[in-house]
């Protein structure tokens, strides 16, 4: 039910998204995709945690109050601002009023789109993105005159209510303090707080 509501009200059409991007790049550089509701595990947030300075407010664009991003992030002190398409908030239109990081799942369909709107902030994020993707032309091309840093894992994370099928890593822009760091997932760990 969730994945339809979301692939409904977020169509991904590269031609009414980007407009800006769609300008200087041609429109088969954009994704479109129906398989983008994929959830984030506990074990999933809880590493990018411990590099996210406590004074900043951190946005997370595409979650709902639900999200263990929005759940994590506040139990550990953090002041947090969440967005959903679900409730009007379309991350291509709609920007809090304040906030410092962005911190998220986004979808994975219009990856270049996401992140092109995320560089335009000039803020820090850290987005869990398919490190497949480093395969393509669009990370080297966005990523080339800012320095892009990876969290990367031992294990793939295994989102809700998907079986995926390639490991992940959050992309970061001035959060972490070396370009790559290496984490082990835990999969087996649940925090104190969580029963």
């Amino acid at each position: 039910m969730a994945i339809s509501l979301y692939i409904d009200l977020y169509p991904l059409k590269p031609a009414t998204l980007h407009q800006k991007s769609m300008k200087q790049y041609d429109a088969s550089l954009y994704s479109t995709g129906n398989n983008d509701e994929c959830h984030t595990p506990v074990y999933g947030v809880l590493p990018i945690i411990k590099y996210l300075p406590k004074d900043k407010t951190i946005w997370c664009p595409f979650d709902t109050d639900d999200s263990h991003f929005v759940k994590e992030l506040r139990k550990s002190g953090f002041q947090v601002v969440h967005s959903h398409i679900s409730y009007g908030q379309d991350f291509y239109e709609y920007e809090p009023e304040q906030w410092d990081i962005i911190v998220s799942n986004p979808p994975f369909t219009n990856k270049r789109g996401i992140f092109e709107r995320c560089i335009s902030f000039g803020k820090p994020f850290a987005l869990i993105m398919t490190n497949t993707w480093l395969n393509d032309s669009a990370p080297k091309q966005l990523f080339r005159n800012i320095d892009l840093q990876l969290l990367m894992f031992d294990k793939r994370i295994e989102f809700t209510g998907k079986r995926i099928t390639f490991s992940c890593s959050y992309y970061c822009r001035d959060i972490l303090p070396k370009q790559i760091i290496m984490e082990h997932l835990d999969k087996l760990r649940v925090p104190a707080t969580i029963q």
